[in-house]
């Protein structure tokens, strides 16, 4: 997107009143200078690394490898991970669902 797009959106926003006279005026500067698109893909740079990042455990595993892969991701143990998945599964019944949608789409390593 260019940055008359950009400057078309901002403006769109302030007339809706989604951003106030300053806000306005702030992400305009920054547009303009071209610190809006630097700051962004930096901002969104580590967790989009970290998501990136995770894959699913070849040797830490018990079943599909999830609680194993997110443990290194993250740095909490893998036991910790089991442990919520099995109180969300007890508690809500969401754990398992949760589990399966994580074993299908992140990759194993």
């Amino acid at each position: 997107m260019n940055d008359a797009e950009e400057l078309n959106k901002l403006a769109d926003l302030h007339a809706r009143g989604v951003l106030n006279d300053e806000e306005f005026a702030r992400a305009k500067a920054r547009l303009l200078s071209g610190q809006a698109t630097a700051s962004q893909g930096s901002a969104a740079g580590p967790n989009v690394g970290a998501v990136n990042g995770l894959r699913r455990a070849r040797i830490d595993r018990w079943v599909g490898g999830v609680c194993g892969g997110i443990a290194r991701t993250t740095g909490l143990d893998s036991w910790v991970w089991r442990l919520i998945f099995t109180v969300l599964f007890l508690a809500f019944g969401s754990g398992i669902l949760l589990y399966v949608l994580l074993w299908i789409f992140v990759p194993e390593e």
